[in-house]
């Protein structure tokens, strides 16, 4: 039978404790070793060398590892002892993986964190002593003595409780402390949620009112923060995000294109009768021409700027392909408390019954408002004080809410002051009231009765109880939690009062309506990320009125939007979950568990899904989604260690303006893309067609990776800066199973690829067939021109890729860096081939006059055939 469903006497017996006393020595020490210390089994640690090993098993960190051996292969064959080139992919090989490795989070440091969150010194009783030990040495059986502020070691079942409220929002979501009662009985067929087992205490959470005492029933693992740590082991294999996804089957694509190149260039010069060790080295010359050495570099310096970028609108990337994943989000399943809402339960409507006064309080206080609000204020426990210079209100949340709720008119110790106290009867939670006695200062008394509304209303005698109830219902319906506050005053106080004396005749004040409020932003992002095409839903373990109430004031439940509870999602099969998911915005009262079914079945809908939250009880969903964010100022360690992202204002539209970010980025690296690959397919397109043309190899591996690694290279690395000149959220987000080239852009690469082909197969035939300034036609100036011409139309490319308009519509200010690399790496071209001595390194040739003029033409040709197409037909180049 579970812990929370046995009565007093039962648990007692079946623990063997004596109450009296609680264990004994030789108890302890046997409990423990059977049944296990109070500590969560943490996860072994990935060594070094095993997290550099699995930053090298990706299919594109691969190929450039080949594209290494490649190189060093073709300049051995070559004899040039220029290994520059093989050293540059090795070492941009050795920047991923360190890149990698550092920003990337890890399991184990979520089990850490919970490990370490509840190290503390708590009270149990052993031996007829009551003693202060370290959270970790309590055993199953144990005593524990709870009171006021006490954190809760270890899952246990009360055998008494006196007044006692836990605060349990870090493990169930709900913003209320929960009244604790160790008599309760539930029956064996009853549903009943985490935070409806009042007869119990959990691990985690804290007492904030009351004492007690409690029998543990469950430690370490075991704890319902244990299964939580379980979870998040189980959780624990970080999924590739969509761009790692589409990069790999791009990688995958590559290898076969560059192996089934090879052995095409192979057949055919075998065919041809040509040398052997020129066609291997013509292979070769393919397969490097295939591979875009830089790409997986660039598009990780585009990743880390991003981050950059983010962290200074206050979200910190703990895992850095994270923030491409936020571009191509489509769901954020947010949790309530402490993320669309404040975490700060404050009073937002009151009602005065004589004046039959209703009141917003966001609309300023009249004279009946306060008379009802200082009532309320001075019947509570609230202690006010000042910590380096912010007030700092110690109590409980409903109470708190009503004293900052006049503070601003009357402090509580000027209304004590003018209302001192003389007597006070504690809440009750079997009552469910409080009452406290004043002396007025005209004279006399005055005793204020504040509690449930349907406790109160039959104590009431005097007050419009019939419009009382209607206002009871209305606050009722708009999620808001009730207090009634009543009053009796009376001239002499008598020898022996009672309570009864006291809340007998009572007449009624008015009603006080208290909610945990939105975040003023919440609303504004949640319709912004709407209008982006990304859907807004609510995950929370509090109850369904209080959060179908605030989802619908946010604009997450709309029209035909459904609610579901976790008992309702209980009964259903993930099929018929999955066929009816998207129904739901609202989904209340759920348990980890829960919370983690339900982003699987986003998933299995293709959506690409971000979670928030701050909790414990979210951590295993922050795991468990594409993107966790968690709260940086709120959220609890472990929520934090589990996600990807941190918001460090705790935000909610933060995350959108991290998702305009994170599009942002997810673009550039289309750019990327369309910029490395135009390029290398154009090499393909330009070797293969020569060979069959029987014109041989117009170029050799050392230009290829000069081409891919200079020409690519450097004003790729610009392109990882480039500013977005659209509005990326006023476009739908990327589809998790969209094709990589989809949306135009393999269309894009295959013009450009063409453009580069023709120009530069146009001038290998002017090289080998027609002579300049008494320069004969030959094969080397044929090598020489295309070898040129595909470097700097590659360099151009890079203008022609940034957007749809025309390439003058972008001022040099948008990103100076990108014109400086294109200068930059045009000089270098120029140089190599125009210094002897690098032309005889590269294997080049000196030039004529007619063959640069021939060149100069040949490589703006296909840029001035874009911008014509741009002018024609601007869509074909949508980035």
């Amino acid at each position: 039978m579970e812990a929370f469903r046995r009565g007093v006497k039962e648990t007692i017996a079946s623990h063997h404790v004596d109450m009296g006393k609680g264990l004994d020595a030789e108890q302890v020490s046997k409990n423990r070793e059977e049944y296990g210390a109070n500590v969560f089994v943490a996860e072994k640690k990935v060594s070094l060398l095993k997290k550099i090993l699995i930053s090298l098993n990706d299919v594109a960190t691969i190929i450039l590892l080949i594209a290494a051996v490649i190189s060093f292969v073709a300049t051995y064959l070559e004899d040039t002892g220029n290994y520059f080139e093989s050293l540059l992919i090795i070492g941009i090989v050795v920047i991923n993986s360190v890149l990698s490795i550092v920003q990337e989070g890890k399991a184990e440091d979520s089990l850490a964190a919970l490990q370490n969150l509840n190290r503390t010194q708590v009270k149990v009783l052993r031996d007829g002593q009551i003693e202060q030990i370290d959270a970790d040495d309590v055993v199953l059986g144990d005593v524990l003595v709870v009171e006021n502020g006490s954190a809760i070691a270890a899952d246990a079942r009360l055998i008494e409780a006196i007044e006692l409220q836990a605060e349990e929002s870090a493990l169930t979501g709900e913003s209320l402390p929960v009244e604790k009662n160790a008599d309760a009985t539930f029956k064996p067929d009853d549903e009943v949620g985490l935070g409806e087992r009042i007869t119990m205490v959990y691990r985690g959470t804290t007492i904030v009112n009351g004492h007690g005492r409690a029998i543990v029933t469950a430690v370490g693992m075991q704890t319902e923060m244990g299964k939580i740590a379980s979870l998040l082991s189980n959780e624990s294999k970080i999924p590739l995000t969509p761009l790692q996804r589409r990069l790999v089957q791009l990688g995958k694509n590559i290898s076969w294109v560059a192996i089934g190149a090879a052995v095409v260039v192979l057949g055919l010069g075998i065919y041809q009768g040509m040398d052997l060790k020129h066609i291997f080295l013509t292979a070769i010359s393919l397969a490097v021409a295939v591979v875009p050495e830089t790409l997986a570099v660039i598009v990780t310096m585009t990743l880390a700027l991003g981050v950059q970028r983010i962290a200074q609108k206050h979200a910190i990337i703990r895992r850095l392909p994270a923030v491409e994943t936020l571009g191509t989000t489509n769901v954020i399943a947010s949790d309530k408390t402490g993320t669309l809402t404040q975490n700060k339960m404050t009073v937002r409507r009151v009602w005065q019954d004589e004046q039959d006064h209703l009141t917003n309080i966001a609309d300023g206080l009249d004279d009946a408002t306060k008379e009802v609000l200082s009532l309320a204020a001075i019947s509570t426990n609230v202690s006010v004080k000042t910590v380096e210079g912010q007030t700092v209100y110690d109590g409980l949340p409903t109470e708190v809410a009503l004293v900052r709720a006049i503070d601003k008119e009357a402090t509580r110790e000027e209304l004590l002051e003018k209302y001192p106290l003389v007597e006070q009867i504690p809440f009750n939670s079997t009552k469910k009231r409080m009452t406290t006695v004043h002396k007025q200062p005209e004279g006399g008394y005055i005793a204020i009765t504040k509690g449930a509304f349907d406790v109160l209303l039959p104590m009431i005698k005097h007050g419009n109880r019939d419009k009382a109830e209607s206002v009871n219902k209305t606050f009722g319906g708009q999620a808001l939690r009730v207090l009634t506050i009543a009053k009796r005053t009376f001239d002499v106080m008598p020898e022996a009062p009672t309570q009864e004396f006291y809340e007998q005749d009572l007449t009624l004040v008015g009603l006080v309506g208290i909610i945990d409020p939105p975040r003023p932003e919440s609303a504004p992002a949640v319709e912004k990320a709407r209008l982006a095409g990304v859907r807004t839903i609510m995950i929370t373990g509090d109850h369904v009125e209080t959060a179908s109430a605030i989802a619908r004031e946010i604009g997450i439940l709309r029209n035909r939007d459904k609610t579901i509870t976790g008992s309702e999602l209980a009964k259903l099969s993930d099929k018929e979950l999955d066929g009816n998911v998207q129904k739901y915005s609202v989904y209340a009262r759920v348990t980890p568990t829960d919370k983690i079914r339900i982003i699987k079945s986003w998933q299995r809908q293709d959506a690409t899904i971000a979670m928030t939250g701050d909790g414990v009880n979210d951590a295993p969903a922050l795991k468990a989604a594409d993107v966790g964010i968690s709260m940086g100022e709120t959220g609890t360690d472990v929520a934090r260690e589990a996600s990807d992202i941190i918001l460090t204002d705790d935000n909610f539209a933060t995350i959108i303006n991290a998702i305009s970010e994170g599009r942002g980025v997810y673009v550039k690296v289309r750019k990327t893309i369309n910029f490395l690959l135009s390029a290398n397919i154009s090499e393909l397109l330009v070797i293969l067609i020569a060979m069959l043309l029987g014109w041989g190899s117009p170029l050799l591996p050392v230009h290829l990776l000069f081409i891919n690694l200079v020409s690519d290279g450097l004003p790729g690395f610009a392109l990882s800066r480039e500013p977005m000149l659209t509005n990326v959220m006023n476009e739908p987000p990327m589809p998790k199973n969209t094709k990589l080239f989809a949306q135009g852009l393999g269309r894009q690469i295959g013009l450009n690829a063409a453009l580069f082909a023709i120009v530069t197969l146009a001038a290998i035939w002017v090289g080998q067939n027609v002579a300049f300034g008494g320069l004969q036609a030959n094969e080397q100036i044929g090598q020489t021109m295309a070898f040129t011409i595909l470097s700097l139309t590659s360099i151009f490319h890079v203008f022609n890729i940034r957007s749809e308009k025309t390439l003058f519509a972008i001022s040099y200010r948008a990103n100076p860096s990108l014109v400086n690399m294109a200068i930059l790496a045009t000089v270098i071209t120029l140089v190599i081939t125009l210094i002897p001595f690098t032309q005889t390194l590269f294997g080049l040739t000196a030039l004529s006059l007619g063959h640069w003029i021939v060149i100069i033409v040949l490589s703006l040709a296909p840029t001035i055939v874009i911008e014509l197409l741009k002018y024609v037909r601007p869509t074909l180049f949508k980035v």
